[in-house]
């Protein structure tokens, strides 16, 4: 088997003592062992030490193990979907996972503890099917062409594992426990979060790949409400990397750009209101502004910082603050190499005036043309892309992905040209097919990324899939809106609480529910809903005086006017307790309601 490759297809045997995990090819390949009382592992060369008596089915890789009040898990991938080949190397899906657990029984917990490890079960399994996982058994999907070219001749010599980009590897606290242990780097692997896609397209009859790869960062992930701004550690919430990439004969091009929260410390926290105002908290902003640039300057080049949020109001003032830092920082790294770009984007489009965003593309053309992309051809660098557009807007989401896709699509426009594809004077958006299948898939970006920070697909996707606005965009936001609100408010602190366990941020203790409390213990005073209940009631009572009186009378006016004072009354104490009513995440350090 190659060096720094993962085993594709194993055998999971499994006996009361102990799993055996078993490559299918080629023959011969050492197994993994896992004992299951003493939890220790082995890699051993295969010498029949299988039981006879052992159960088997076939898994397609094992991506770490998981510890809960019964013990340890062990995840594995139980079914897979192909999405394409990047340098000739297939990039999968992640469909499915099988979670099998150390322990043959659950007899020693308590009912409560049972029910306790049940519901971490369920969180770790909730933000496994949350769309998309995406790894490769060669590919390393964690970097971008850039940073693989420039690795060290050892680096291909190391496990898929060891070499990825620790910033994007989803399950990378699963896999502590094995990677402790020699040899198991074959079985080891690394999975990204984000979204994928990779299509064969043709424009004059000349055939190639064109592929978009986003990753989304581990460092401060989270909710939309939930996880805002910066931490002391130069981290910011909804961070994602977007590569485009395109391969032609002998030539590989690749164009990235960032998004991620305003690099401030602020919070929106849910209350049941539509819109919480954002808040610039009091904390050190310049310390971590600063860590987070010169990180992202270190990375990748100089910034352009394109912020979207709107002039006014709440959002101004973040505005205003995130032009202060960049334009008064004291580090000189930051300002030599981060350059300001703002652009109100509700403003500049408002009355569905989108043909506007040309004025922002006209602002960046100097930059994206200074910029640059990362081109090679037959393994020598002709171009190489020193800087890039790091896009916000208040939740990283809508507003930005409509300007990364705009930015992307110039890029493809001078690639595609300097390889030849695309002929003197022809543009992309003339090329009918491939401009729909390009809107698209950027669409599908969009939503898919949405989905994992904010629960529902993106707002104004219309757009990018057709190049305008439609009424019917507008009512399938305001439905996504909707639901965004609800779950924001009422499903996304258990959500968040997944995430960090899932990614090691909370740990969960053996003793949980009996030794030590276990902090999903709902502590709410159960009297609480009594308060929307009243709400419900009451606007039920209004409903009631409106359509079902035959005739409308003195007394059914007077009714119908003391349950709208009802409902207004209700609703008012329902929103002055909606820090305490929303579903808050519980296992780490967040603020107290």
């Amino acid at each position: 088997m190659p060096v720094g490759e993962v085993h594709e297809e194993l055998v999971f045997h499994c006996t009361d003592d102990a799993f055996y995990l078993e490559p299918t090819r080629p023959a011969g390949q050492p197994i993994m062992v896992i004992d299951r009382i003493s939890h220790d592992v082995a890699v051993q060369d295969a010498k029949g030490q299988v039981p006879l008596g052992a159960t088997h089915k076939i898994i397609y890789g094992v991506l770490g193990v998981i510890r809960l009040i019964a013990g340890p898990y062990l995840v594995l991938v139980k079914k897979r979907s192909k999405i394409g080949t990047l340098n000739r190397q297939t990039v999968w899906r992640l469909e499915e996972v099988d979670i099998i657990p150390y322990s043959r029984s659950t007899t020693s917990l308590t009912a409560e503890q049972k029910s306790y490890n049940d519901k971490y079960l369920s969180m770790v399994q909730q933000v496994l099917a949350t769309p998309y996982f995406y790894f490769s058994y060669s590919y390393d999907l964690s970097h971008t062409l850039q940073r693989l070219y420039y690795t060290a001749e050892d680096f291909l010599q190391m496990s898929l594992n060891e070499r990825a980009e620790q910033r994007f590897i989803w399950n990378q606290h699963l896999l502590q426990d094995l990677i402790l242990h020699q040899e198991t780097g074959q079985f080891c692997l690394p999975l990204i979060h984000g979204f994928v896609c990779i299509k064969q397209c043709s424009i004059n009859g000349e055939w190639f790949t064109w592929a978009l790869v986003s990753r989304r960062s581990v460092y401060r992930a989270g909710t939309r409400m939930w996880t805002r701004g910066i931490n002391k550690d130069g981290d910011v919430a909804n961070y994602v990397e977007t590569e485009q990439i395109i391969e032609f004969r002998d030539y590989r091009s690749s164009f990235v750009q960032t998004r991620g929260s305003i690099p401030l410390f602020w919070k929106q926290d849910p209350d049941l209101r539509y819109k919480p105002p954002p808040t610039l908290t009091n904390e050190d902003h310049e310390e971590a502004f600063v860590w987070h640039f010169v990180s992202q300057i270190m990375l990748y080049g100089r910034q352009i910082a394109v912020n979207l949020i709107d002039q006014k109001g709440s959002e101004g003032r973040l505005q205003e603050a995130f032009k202060s830092y960049v334009d008064n920082s004291s580090n000189q790294m930051v300002k030599d190499n981060v350059k300001y770009e703002y652009f109100d984007f509700h403003h500049e489009c408002r009355k569905m005036r989108w043909d506007r965003l040309s004025i922002l593309m006209e602002r960046l053309a100097e930059d994206q043309e200074n910029l640059g992309y990362f081109l090679l051809r037959d393994g020598l660098v002709l171009r190489e892309q020193d800087g890039l557009f790091r896009t916000n807007c208040i939740d990283c989401l809508d507003r930005t992905n409509v300007v990364q896709s705009m930015v992307a699509r110039r890029n493809l426009q001078s690639a595609l040209s300097v390889m030849g594809i695309l002929h003197a004077g022809q543009k992309i958006e003339d090329q009918q097919a491939f401009e729909s299948l390009y809107k698209n898939i950027w669409a599908d970006n969009a939503d898919i990324i949405s989905t994992q920070y904010s629960g529902t697909g993106a707002l104004k996707t219309d757009f990018t899939r057709t190049g305008k606005r439609s009424k019917q965009g507008l009512i399938k936001d305001g439905v996504n809106s909707g639901i965004r609100y609800i779950k924001n408010n009422f499903l996304d602190g258990e959500r968040q609480d997944s995430i960090d366990v899932l990614l090691g941020k909370y740990r969960v203790e053996q003793g949980e529910g009996a030794a030590v409390p276990c902090p999903l213990k709902d502590t709410r005073d159960p009297r609480l809903m009594l308060f929307p209940l009243s709400v419900f009631f009451s606007l039920l009572m209004v409903f009631a005086c409106v359509l079902l009186p035959s005739e409308y009378t003195d007394f059914t006016l007077l009714s119908l006017l003391f349950w709208v004072a009802m409902t207004t009354a209700a609703a008012r104490l329902t929103l002055w307790k909606g820090r305490q009513l929303v579903n808050a995440p519980k296992l780490c350090d967040w603020p107290t309601l």
